[in-house]
């Protein structure tokens, strides 16, 4: 009796287990349940980035006009000039005695005309020799204004408002004409330059709407963006075969001064898409380059559909086509479902699908 109980509770086992089995096997599949949500429009735009130059609108040097020790400073390196102001002095000396000969000499020949003039009215001198006596005075009274000229080129004053760059002579340098003393730029505006890609140019002409100006950004080399607005003025005639660009040129306000020539930031210039139909990318997954999402048919099984991005934003694609409004599209599981599988799914609303997106984000 002891040796056949064993047995009887081993077979007993046997027929438990295979109910349990057999009682799985009736048991009707279950399909997993997946979030889904359909795609949603906005107005939105999708933020470009260009390495810039930053240029002053007048960038000029300021050079010697004259021959001469140079006399007097009276400005200095980094200083705002206004216009007209005293910057330089060239020893006028030379220039001086110049201008009085040439004074004198035209007094010479204004007393040689009134005298041939005087002469000519009583028919002792011919007409003739009255408009050499006329054309002498003409002369001298020239070498007179272009000493003059002469003597005021030793005096350099600031051509417009600007800020100084190093001096380039010091006091007692003796210049030659043409030296350089300094640069002086006009920073009260700024043309920014920046390159873009040929594709992205025939976007931005064909997006262009009238007239109106795009406006854009510019941040600086310490990550801030600028405080001002510009607005793109120009564009080059020409594309730079070699790196398949086009240079536009924007100009920024430069009220406070703060922002120099010669720096360097980033343009920032926003593409406007109107009414974008938008979807999460974690919707998508990619075969063979191309990009697929998970659409759920009205029977509910899983159709595999083909969709074009337009341009993305964080964790969104903006689609081209491909989706319609009222898909639903699987959010969740693509790697585990195929195409023709049917899923339970739980719907949600593109506002709550958005706002986890963005808590994401943060």
């Amino acid at each position: 009796m002891m040796t056949k109980t064993p047995t009887v509770l081993g077979l007993a086992c046997l027929l438990l287990l295979g109910g349990c089995n057999q009682a799985e096997h009736e048991k009707p599949e279950e399909h997993p349940k997946l979030e889904a949500t359909t795609p949603f429009r906005e107005d939105t735009a999708v933020t470009k980035e260009y390495v810039c130059q930053i240029h002053a609108i007048r960038h000029i040097e300021v050079r010697a006009l004259e021959r001469g020790y140079l006399q007097n400073i009276f400005v200095d390196e980094g200083q705002m000039v206004k216009q007209g102001q005293p910057m330089f002095k060239i020893m006028p000396n030379i220039y001086q005695a110049e201008l009085a000969k040439a004074k004198a000499e035209a007094s010479t020949m204004n007393i040689e005309y009134l005298n041939t003039k005087a002469l000519a009215e009583k028919n002792i001198v011919s007409t003739n020799e009255l408009a050499l006596a006329k054309a002498k005075l003409e002369k001298a009274e020239a070498d007179v204004k272009l000493m003059e000229t002469h003597l005021g080129f030793t005096d350099i004053n600031a051509p417009f408002d600007g800020v100084m760059d190093h001096l380039q002579a010091r006091n007692g340098s003796l210049l030659d004409e043409g030296d350089l003393l300094t640069t002086l730029s006009d920073i009260s505006k700024l043309w920014v330059y920046f390159n873009v890609p040929e594709s992205e140019y025939l976007d931005f002409k064909t997006h262009k709407q009238g007239n109106t100006p795009v406006q854009v950004q510019l941040r600086m080399a310490n990550g801030q963006v600028f405080n001002q607005n510009g607005v793109i003025e120009t564009i080059e005639a020409d594309f730079d075969n070699s790196a398949g660009n086009i240079e536009f040129r924007a100009t920024f306000p430069n009220p406070d001064k703060l922002l120099r020539h010669g720096e360097t930031g980033t343009i920032l210039m926003a593409k406007p898409y109107p009414n974008a139909m938008l979807i999460p990318q974690k919707a998508t997954f990619e075969i063979m380059d191309k990009t697929y999402v998970y659409v759920i048919t009205p029977e509910g099984k899983l159709e595999q559909r083909l969709i074009h991005i337009e341009n993305q934003l964080p964790h969104l694609f903006i689609i081209k086509d491909g989706l319609k409004d009222d898909d639903k599209v699987l959010l969740e599981g693509l790697r585990k479902v195929h195409a023709g599988e049917d899923v339970d799914i739980e719907l949600k609303s593109p506002d709550k699908v958005r706002s986890e997106l963005e808590l994401y984000t943060e």
